[in-house]
């Protein structure tokens, strides 16, 4: 049976609340198996015997909405696309002076190549965006609370959802889930 990471997007933040003990209790009772979390932030493995993300997008998101009351999206890569991201990650060379911290957000769907090349034409001291297919790698060398390439911003100008991991939790995932 095929496994797959699945990253929730927006869950505790805020009132959007979802417990990952509750999160792999919903889904082990949507038939899905081996269910396991990571930290809090939304970051979940299944197996399942669905063949393709997209379809374990639609399960995760659909069941976990109707539980905790909220629209839930989840992204969902396989074991291998993760690690085949971090090789990806690893072979661009930091060019933001000073980088303090890296992360990737994960995206839906790839952006469209216009919307690509508006972000990569986007100039913002101290930071750095990159897609790499679907995901984008950001770098930066201001704080990240203080960074003006948040989730958000990525979203308008990709105008693709997506959700924000450092570099340090993928490590832990791949490391702990990957192929």
């Amino acid at each position: 049976m095929p496994g797959y990471v699945a990253f929730l997007r927006a869950v505790n933040v805020g009132k959007r609340q979802l417990k990952m003990a509750e999160a792999r209790e919903v889904l082990q009772a949507n038939g899905f198996r081996d269910v396991d979390a990571y930290i809090q932030t939304g970051n979940v493995f299944v197996s399942t015997p669905l063949r393709s993300p997209a379809k374990v997008e639609v399960a995760v998101s659909s069941a976990l909405s109707r539980h905790a009351g909220f629209d839930i999206v989840a992204i969902v890569r396989t074991p291998s696309n993760l690690t085949a991201l971090l090789t990806a990650v690893d072979g661009i060379p930091e060019e933001v002076p000073d980088v303090t911290s890296r992360y990737v957000s994960l995206c839906l769907e790839e952006p469209a190549e216009s919307r690509v090349a508006e972000l990569h034409a986007l100039r913002t001291p101290g930071e750095r965006a990159t897609v790499i297919g679907k995901d984008v790698l950001m770098e930066f060398a201001v704080p990240f609370n203080e960074a003006t390439l948040t989730g958000v911003r990525l979203e308008k100008i990709l105008g693709v959802p997506g959700t924000a991991r450092n570099i340090t939790v993928l490590r832990a995932l791949a490391q702990k889930w990957g192929a």
